[in-house]
């Protein structure tokens, strides 16, 4: 069954109580629907995005089982087989044995770090927002092994050569998707506060 993106969202909220997660959750939906759309895929910009919305949907309850639960959960709910597929393709080497295959897949892995490491990042500026933020200042961030430890460089760099991209060309992609989205994150962050 294909799911639209306010059943995602009621299967998130199910699973996910932590504004932090639900944060993460939702800027990665956004991220991934810009990607589809720069990428050719505009088409596919609706599932793009319920993929990056629901990719993290058992980590805040069942950590140690990351991408083996949520396909559980999936498939309890009737989910189509490719969302249940490129959801744990995120966590393929470390998780899984499922490998990212389509182009979204790849996307999502490389990028999902990728956008903790920038919101980060964002919270250390003045401006608390990515809209300043430069390429060589992310870089520097990325560089810093210390600063965001918990955002791994190492699958960051993998999901760059998964695609076929220069470590910078995705740096500054994701960068620039984080700043087109960033309006419309906070806005569906303070919509999920209002419920």
């Amino acid at each position: 069954m294909s799911v639209t993106r306010s059943q995602a969202l009621e299967l998130l909220l199910r699973y996910n109580k932590e504004p932090f997660h639900i944060r993460h959750a939702v800027t990665v939906e956004h991220v991934m629907s810009w990607f589809a759309r720069e990428l050719g895929y505009g088409a596919e910009c609706g599932f793009w995005g319920i993929v990056g919305l629901l990719h993290d949907l058992d980590f805040e309850m069942w950590p140690e089982e990351h991408c083996l639960k949520s396909q559980q959960l999936m498939r309890q709910e009737g989910l189509d087989e490719a969302l249940i597929h490129a959801t744990a393709s995120h966590g393929w080497g470390h998780r899984v044995e499922v490998r990212p295959e389509h182009e979204m897949e790849k996307v999502l892995f490389a990028c999902d770090e990728l956008t903790g490491l920038i919101g980060a990042a964002a919270l250390m500026r003045p401006s608390k927002s990515v809209s300043d933020m430069e390429l060589k200042s992310l870089k520097k961030k990325f560089k810093d092994k210390k600063f965001a430890a918990g955002c791994s460089r190492d699958v960051i760099a993998q999901g760059a050569d998964m695609l076929g991209w220069e470590l910078d060309q995705l740096l500054e992609k994701t960068l620039c998707a984080m700043q087109a989205c960033e309006q419309d994150i906070e806005s569906a962050i303070s919509v999920l506060n209002g419920i």
